[in-house]
């Protein structure tokens, strides 16, 4: 117990000076539609290198970034970071609908959070509609009102909104006609077994079914097979990412 203690307090001295010295930076994963190929978008990844050169992985850090909350700093530095390099993107002739950047419960309920991502769309000449806020069920489900206030101050600008990771949080789906939401991301964890397991294929045709009955879209995670991308094709699934296109 003490061993994990003092590495978990040396893993946030590390991460301190990390945010400090902006050790960090971003990857960028295609999002591609699959209907008429090619990328639509990108979700942007964090990746922590340490100066000695040592990689440490996000569910390493991420966890403790948001424990501390230093994920508020942190998660300023990947908007502005996303957001200046979609527009170098545009410029360049770039043709992408949007980029995607996650976002945890104490950016949300941070009192400025809105306000600083409209402030970095006005600074670098960006229409809402090309960033868009992954959001988990489990940040949604912490204050319902307070994510329908952030988010529809958001949506005023034309912000886009998707839900990560669904169908692993709460199984209360009443957040869908409550919120401004535009994607459901299908988990990879339903995606890994298809077509292979008829229970994964049967959860992903659903939430296929049920984007498209609310107008939503879906997007598929973690597609790494021609057979998982086939069988995500015919049940209508249009938008997806994995290492099959891209790592």
């Amino acid at each position: 117990m003490s061993a994990a203690v003092l590495a978990k307090l040396n893993l946030e001295n590390a991460l301190r000076l990390a945010v400090r010295q902006q050790q960090f930076a971003l990857h960028y994963q295609p999002i591609i539609d699959l209907e008429h190929g090619g990328v639509a978008a990108v979700e942007a990844l964090i990746r922590w290198q340490r100066a000695d050169g040592d990689p440490v992985m996000p569910d390493q850090f991420i966890p403790v970034a948001e424990e501390t909350r230093l994920i508020v700093p942190l998660g300023r530095w990947v908007a502005r970071t996303a957001i200046s390099q979609f527009r170098q993107w545009q410029e360049a002739g770039l043709a992408l609908d949007y980029v995607s950047i996650n976002v945890s419960a104490a950016q949300v309920f941070h009192r400025d959070f809105a306000a600083e991502l409209i402030e970095l769309l006005d600074e670098y000449r960006l229409d809402g509609r090309h960033l868009q806020v992954e959001l988990t069920e489990q940040v949604l489900m912490h204050d319902i009102k307070v994510c329908q206030r952030v988010l529809l101050q958001l949506r005023a600008r034309g912000v886009r909104v998707a839900i990560d990771d669904f169908g692993t949080g709460y199984s209360s789906l009443a957040y869908l006609k409550q919120l401004p939401i535009d994607n459901l991301k299908i988990d990879r964890s339903f995606v890994r077994d298809i077509p292979g397991d008829p229970n994964d294929c049967a959860i992903a045709a659903a939430v296929i079914g049920l984007a498209r009955t609310l107008g939503l879209e879906a997007v598929a995670e973690g597609v790494e097979t021609i057979e998982q991308e086939r069988f995500l094709r015919a049940v209508g699934c249009r938008m997806a990412q994995g290492y099959r296109f891209a790592k």
